[in-house]
C-alpha cells in the first residue's frame, strides 16, 4: 500500500483550480477530494528512486474554502490519523477581496536540541500554531518564501550523523550535502515539522531559491565559480540542488497551463524514471543561462507578483556582469506593462534591491575595483573583499541596479500604472522598509523595498551594529567617499529608511485592497507568540 512520505503542499491557486504536491512511498494514483465535490487525480512520477505527484484540483468556486482529503490508490492518507490540526482547506477568494501576502526568508529548519532553540521560536511554526488554535483567525491568502528554504551548507547535528552513515565526512564537502538523496533528507527535516506540514497544506505557497539552497554566496563572481568548479564535489552538488529545487519548489510555482507546455514536465512523465531528463535540465541551467527560467509571474486578482531569479540567472564575466542575463531581463520587462491590468506590482527577489547606504556604496565600490577601475592590485583586493564580506547584492551589479530602477520608474509613472511598487526581499537577516525617490521626476506612486528575514535564524552582534550604522549620516558620507574612490556613477535613485532595522525571527504581511496597501511586521517572542512590532499604511489614505 502506498504511503504519504511528504506533503501535501497546497501550491498554485487561482479561484477555479489549484495544485497539491505530494511525495509517496511507491508508484500510485494520487487523488484530492474536496468536501464540496471539487477533485483531481494524478499519477506519480519518479526521480532518483522517489515518487511524486502534482495533482490539479478543478471545480473550485470563488468565495469558498472546502476542506480536502488526499487518497493514494483510493486509500485515505491525509489528514493524518488523530491529527491535532484543523482540516486542510483550499481557499478560493472572491473577486474584489483583499489579498494578504505573508513573506519572509531564511528558515534554518533543524529541530532544537533538548527542546532549546538557540535562535528562538520559528516564525512559521508560530504562525501555524496561531492559525490552528483560532479557527476564526484570518490566514494569509498566499505565503511567499523568498529563499533559503533549506541549508545545504549548514546542516544540523542530526543530519551530519545521518550523512556520516553514508560517507566519510573528512572528505570535502564534509557535513554539507552532496547528492539528490541528501537534499531529500533536508526537505524531510524541514517540511515534516508538524506545524509546517499543516501550514503548507492549507496556505498556498510560492517559492524561490537563494544561495544556501545551493551554497553560501552562490554565483558571487566568475572567479568564485571557477574555484568551485575546480573541486571534486561542486558539479554533483549543483545538479542535485537544482534537480531537488525543481521537484520540491519550482513545480508548484507553475500554473497547470504552464505545466502543460513545459518540456521538462513532459519528459519526466514520458519515462518510468525522469532522473536523466531532470539532470539534463540542471546541466542546461549551469551552462546555458538562456535555456532555463526559474523566474515566474503570478496574478492574485489585481495584484501582480513577478518573482525574479537573482541567483542562477546571473552573468558573471566582469565585462558583462549582470544580475539577470539579457533574456531574463527582457522577460521581466514583458511582465510589467503599465496597462491598467493590475493595481499593485510586487517584485520578489531574494536579495534586496535597496540596502543601507553604506552597504550599497561599498558593494558598488567593490564592483568597480573588481572591474579594474583602480588597477590589477585593487582588483585582487576587491575580489577578496567581495567573497569575504558577501558583497553580491543588486548594488554589486550596478548596471542591473540602474536597469531595475529605470523599469520601476517607467512602470510607476505610467498613467495606467499600479498604485504602488513593492520590492519584497530577504537574505540579510533583519527587516526594514526603504522608500525610493527619483532626483529628476519619477513615479508619483510609492515605491518601497520591504525586507523581511529571517524566519528562523540569527545574525551576529557585529552585523547588527553594522546594519544599524549603515543608515546613519556618517555612514552615508563614508559610502560616498568609497564611491568616489571607485569612480562609481551616482545611483539613479535615492532612498530613505522608513522603518527598522528589526532583528529576530519575523514575518511581514502586506494587505492589498483595491489601490491601498497596509504592512504589518510580526516578530516571535520568548513565549512563542507573534507580536506586532510595526504597522504602516503604505499608500495615501
Amino acid at each position: 500500500m502506498a504511503e504519504l512520505h511528504l506533503g501535501p503542499l497546497l501550491r498554485y491557486t487561482d479561484g477555479s483550480c489549484a495544485t497539491v504536491w505530494v511525495e509517496t512511498s511507491r508508484p500510485c494514483t494520487a487523488e484530492v477530494r474536496c468536501s464540496d465535490g471539487a477533485s483531481g487525480t494524478a499519477p506519480t512520477f519518479q526521480v532518483a528512486g522517489h515518487h511524486y505527484a502534482l495533482i490539479t484540483v478543478t471545480g473550485l468556486q470563488p468565495g469558498t474554502a472546502p476542506s480536502y482529503e488526499v487518497h493514494l490508490d483510493d486509500t485515505p492518507v491525509w489528514p493524518l490519523p488523530d491529527s491535532r490540526f484543523p482540516p486542510s482547506v483550499i481557499r478560493s477568494p472572491a473577486a474584489g477581496d483583499a489579498v494578504r501576502v505573508t513573506f519572509g526568508s531564511c528558515r534554518w529548519a533543524a529541530p532544537p536540541a533538548d527542546g532549546k532553540d538557540p535562535v528562538g521560536p520559528d516564525a512559521l511554526d508560530t504562525l501555524a500554531r496561531r492559525l490552528a488554535s483560532a479557527p476564526d483567525a484570518t490566514p494569509p491568502d498566499v505565503l511567499l518564501l523568498l529563499g533559503d528554504q533549506v541549508y545545504a551548507d549548514e546542516t544540523s547535528e542530526e543530519t551530519r550523523r545521518w550523512l556520516a552513515g553514508r560517507r566519510d565526512l573528512d572528505v570535502p564537502p564534509g557535513g554539507q550535502v552532496t547528492d539528490y538523496e541528501e537534499y531529500c533528507h533536508l526537505y524531510y527535516e524541514s517540511w515534516l515539522d508538524p506545524e509546517i506540514r499543516w501550514l503548507l497544506s492549507t496556505v498556498p505557497s510560492f517559492m524561490i531559491f537563494d544561495d544556501h539552497d545551493i551554497v553560501d554566496d552562490w554565483n558571487t563572481s566568475a572567479a568564485w565559480l571557477a574555484d568551485m568548479r575546480a573541486t571534486d564535489w561542486w558539479q554533483q552538488r549543483l545538479l542535485a540542488g537544482l534537480m531537488s529545487y525543481w521537484v520540491h519548489q519550482h513545480l508548484g510555482n507553475l500554473s497547470p497551463a504552464e505545466l502543460a507546455h513545459d518540456p521538462t514536465w513532459a519528459a519526466v512523465h514520458a519515462t518510468p524514471d525522469g532522473t536523466d531528463a531532470l539532470r539534463a535540465l540542471a546541466e542546461r541551467a549551469d551552462t546555458d543561462l538562456a535555456s532555463v527560467r526559474f523566474s515566474y509571474r503570478r496574478d492574485f486578482g489585481r495584484v501582480r507578483l513577478v518573482m525574479v531569479d537573482s541567483r542562477a540567472a546571473r552573468v558573471l564575466e566582469e565585462d558583462h556582469r549582470a544580475m539577470l542575463d539579457p533574456g531574463e531581463a527582457a522577460w521581466l520587462r514583458d511582465q510589467v506593462p503599465a496597462d491598467g491590468s493590475y493595481d499593485h506590482l510586487l517584485i520578489g527577489t531574494s536579495l534586496p534591491w535597496l540596502l543601507p547606504h553604506l552597504v550599497h556604496h561599498t558593494e558598488a565600490w567593490d564592483a568597480a575595483l573588481c572591474a579594474g577601475e583602480r588597477g590589477a592590485r585593487w582588483a585582487r583586493l576587491g575580489e577578496r573583499l567581495r567573497r569575504g564580506a558577501d558583497l553580491e547584492h543588486w548594488a554589486a551589479f550596478p548596471r542591473s541596479f540602474a536597469a531595475l530602477a529605470a523599469l520601476i520608474a517607467e512602470t510607476g509613472s505610467a498613467p495606467n500604472g499600479p498604485a504602488g511598487v513593492w520590492v519584497l526581499s530577504g537574505d540579510v537577516h533583519h527587516g526594514y522598509l526603504a522608500e525610493a525617490s527619483w532626483p529628476s521626476g519619477g513615479p508619483s506612486v510609492p515605491v518601497m523595498q520591504l525586507t523581511c528575514s529571517p524566519v528562523h535564524n540569527s545574525v551576529p552582534l557585529t552585523l547588527r551594529l553594522g546594519f544599524r550604522i549603515g543608515w546613519s549620516a556618517p555612514a552615508r558620507l563614508l559610502g560616498r567617499l568609497l564611491a568616489r574612490h571607485g569612480r562609481c556613477a551616482r545611483p539613479p535613485v535615492k532612498w530613505r529608511k522608513r522603518g527598522g532595522p528589526w532583528f529576530g525571527n519575523q514575518l511581514m504581511t502586506l494587505t492589498l485592497r483595491a489601490r491601498s496597501a497596509h504592512l504589518r511586521l510580526e516578530r516571535t517572542t520568548a513565549n512563542d507568540t507573534l507580536h506586532t512590532v510595526h504597522e504602516a499604511h503604505l499608500t495615501p489614505e
